[in-house]
């Protein structure tokens, strides 16, 4: 009667090794699981940054490398600094082009980026709680309205407006387009401007009014250059936006290659150009290969405005 409860312990004591052991595979066993999920996860993820930068560079050198073939017929100087564009005649001027959109990005930027911090100084510091959560949507919402609908808004209502208020025949031009443009940029400079004024801090303004400054006062030598960063990042994606632009411009600009040197002159930019004239032309000629340089010329640009963001970005957060 005493051995029975010996065995019984030998066999509880077998039984717990083999527990043990089961234990510590399984334990091994989801060690390996995790690992392999890691790591197969990590190359997806590398796998898919790769992906996006060939993507990235494949553009960049297949613009570049036609439209630098442009130069084979075409000095460069011709290119960057004639203003004949006339392909049938074998001209091929582009700086109308870039002087449009340099111009008209210019004038977006200047009647839009003081509406545009208006606004948001009157959203982040004026406006009482009830009708920012009502205000901000409708900023979030006029970002996305397709272009189309602004350039269709533009050539029906802004330029018969713009004819009859002037008197000129013709209401197209860099002024129609700088104004359909500000609309567009408004809401996306007014929000990051507004949200770069809401994450200065409280103490800030407490310590401004502590030593006896108006609102007006806070507002201007305090809160502002405190988001200086934040006001430039929203300065810059508008005018990012505003340099690709294509629809909305194409439908109020004129579409006419001439040096814009009034405000009511049809011309043209490098965007509308593309638009306008891409869809007839042989692959292999030389108007061809000027379009595609002209594609390159707002790429580049686009990358410069994109590294200009990242640097402000980096200074903000060091700062």
């Amino acid at each position: 009667m005493l051995e029975a409860p010996a065995s019984s312990q030998a066999m509880t004591g077998a039984d717990l090794g083999k527990s043990l052991k089961t234990g510590s595979a399984r334990t091994f066993d989801r060690k390996n699981r995790l690992s392999f999920y890691n790591r197969t996860f990590k190359l997806i993820c590398i796998a898919c940054v790769i992906f996006v930068c060939l993507i990235l560079f494949t553009i960049l050198f297949f613009m570049g490398r036609t439209g630098i073939l442009t130069f084979q017929t075409v000095s460069p100087f011709t290119f960057f600094f004639s203003t004949e564009w006339a392909p049938e005649n074998n001209q091929y001027g582009a700086l109308v082009f870039i002087f449009g959109t340099l111009a008209l990005t210019f004038l977006t930027m200047l009647i839009s980026v003081p509406l545009s911090v208006l606004i948001a100084i009157f959203l982040a510091e004026m406006t009482p709680t009830w009708l920012k959560t009502g205000l901000r949507p409708i900023m979030d919402l006029l970002v996305g309205i397709p272009s189309v609908v602004y350039g269709f808004l533009g050539i029906t209502v802004l330029i018969p407006m713009l004819r009859s208020v002037t008197g000129t025949s013709m209401g197209d031009g860099l002024l129609a387009a700088a104004i359909v443009l500000t609309i567009m940029v408004l809401p996306t400079i007014s929000r990051i401007t507004d949200d770069a004024i809401v994450a200065v801090p409280k103490k800030f303004r407490d310590a401004s009014y502590a030593l006896g400054a108006t609102r007006f006062q806070t507002i201007v030598r305090v809160v502002l250059p405190a988001a200086k960063s934040g006001v430039m990042y929203a300065v810059i994606l508008g005018m990012a936006r505003s340099i690709g632009e294509t629809m909305a411009v194409v439908m109020v600009i004129g579409n006419t290659p001439q040096l814009a040197n009034a405000m009511f002159k049809p011309t043209a930019v490098l965007t509308s150009n593309i638009v306008m004239q891409i869809s007839n032309v042989p692959f292999d000629s030389t108007w061809n290969y000027a379009l595609y340089m002209m594609g390159f010329l707002l790429l580049i640009i686009s990358l410069i405005m994109i590294v200009l963001v990242r640097v402000i970005q980096r200074k903000g957060a060091q700062s």
